[in-house]
């Protein structure tokens, strides 16, 4: 399929051949949403934590005898039902992470691209190079292509310096390397710019 590549001033300068395989594919919403859960389980830090009975501070000498007081027998002070005693069933550290497999994976991030690809999302953008690290050039640029967020995603070979220093400061911008792309962030993203360099990269990860 071809698709046209612009350069940052939203001027055609080309095109380029996209992979059917990687950007065309029937779309899976219900994948989509399995790999979205499986990255926020993934970055839930799990760290909630009651003390347990052995963990509070206290004595474990019966706090007064057997019979004669008139009281339920107790045999510590830790117990839930005194005040500074443990937690009866609290809750504990635990990994909320769960696995998809390498196919699932591939097919979820192709799906995404597609979509974007459908609703004419990703656009491909010659280079990122820029003269000039002043955020208000590369701001006036950028609004030629009417984004309300956008990822720009660069290839291995790395993102230039002033293109980086310019993007800090504008809002609803982030920058990835071609090897992070992941469903959540193509999805949340209204517009995804991939450098030219990295449509090679990311079409041989994901055939």
């Amino acid at each position: 399929m071809k698709k046209s590549v612009l350069n940052l001033k939203n001027k055609t300068v080309g095109d380029i051949d996209l992979d059917e395989k990687v950007f065309c594919v029937k779309k899976f919403p219900d994948l989509i949403h399995q790999y979205i859960r499986y990255q926020n389980a993934k970055s839930r830090q799990g760290s909630h934590k009651t003390k347990s009975r052995s963990e509070v501070k206290g004595r474990s000498k019966k706090p007064f005898s057997q019979k004669g007081t008139g009281n339920a027998r107790q045999g510590s002070n830790k117990a839930p039902n005194f005040r500074g005693g443990a937690t009866a069933m609290g809750p504990k550290n635990r990994d909320y992470s769960f696995n998809l497999n390498k196919k699932e994976k591939k097919l979820a991030l192709k799906s995404a691209l597609s979509v974007k690809l459908d609703e004419d999302k990703i656009i491909i953008i010659d280079s990122f190079e820029i003269k000039s690290f002043k955020t208000k050039e590369l701001h006036s640029d950028l609004k030629q292509f009417d984004y309300y967020s956008a990822l720009f995603i660069h290839s291995d070979a790395g993102l230039n310096n002033n293109f980086k220093l310019a993007s800090s400061n504008i809002p609803k911008i982030s920058i990835l390397n071609q090897k992070g792309i992941n469903v959540k962030d193509l999805i949340t993203y209204d517009k995804i710019f991939i450098e030219q360099k990295s449509i090679s990269e990311i079409s041989k990860r994901l055939l």
